[in-house]
């Protein structure tokens, strides 16, 4: 049994929107494709229909993994679902700025696996950075062990979108 991931709810409806786009939108239309390249007669040699089929593989194994993201996925709301303002520790959902040693800034936010995005700042919780701030309190030095070595930040402001 696949344990329980957690995810924000803003990452569980992007996952139910792209399953909702694939299902509704996408693979019917390919499916008129197919139908159309199959209608043209010898199949074994129509690079319509075996690249219409070969793309239908792709959109279900997609619609596949997406179906199991989303029943083995647990909704949590940063502060009002894991108690982060209520316990005063850092916890899944919470929006970071951070501080380095040499003055840079940076803004991260603690997220499940599947809505990591390093542009946005959207890190995993599992990430060396996610694993140090889980847990700490709002306020005060994290040092994070990276492949280069020890990295310090001083934890600037904490809060919960």
């Amino acid at each position: 049994m696949t344990p329980s991931r957690p995810i924000s709810p803003d990452g569980m409806e992007n996952l139910k929107q792209e399953w909702e786009h694939l299902w509704r939108e996408v693979r019917p239309k390919l499916l008129e494709e197919i139908a159309a390249a199959a209608a043209q007669g010898d199949r074994s040699e129509n690079a319509e229909y075996i690249y219409g089929k070969r793309k239908l593989r792709e959109i279900d194994r997609r619609l596949r993994q997406l179906d199991e993201k989303i029943s083995h996925s647990t909704v949590v709301g940063g502060a009002s679902g894991g108690g982060g303002r209520e316990t005063g520790k850092i916890v899944f959902g919470a929006r970071v700025r951070l501080r380095r040693g040499d003055g840079r800034e940076m803004l991260v936010q603690i997220v499940g696996v599947d809505e990591i995005n390093p542009v946005e700042g959207r890190i995993s919780m599992d990430s060396p950075i996610g694993k140090s701030l889980m847990g700490m309190p709002p306020t005060g030095r994290v040092e994070v062990q990276t492949p280069k070595g020890p990295v310090a930040y001083d934890i600037i402001e904490v809060d919960y979108p």
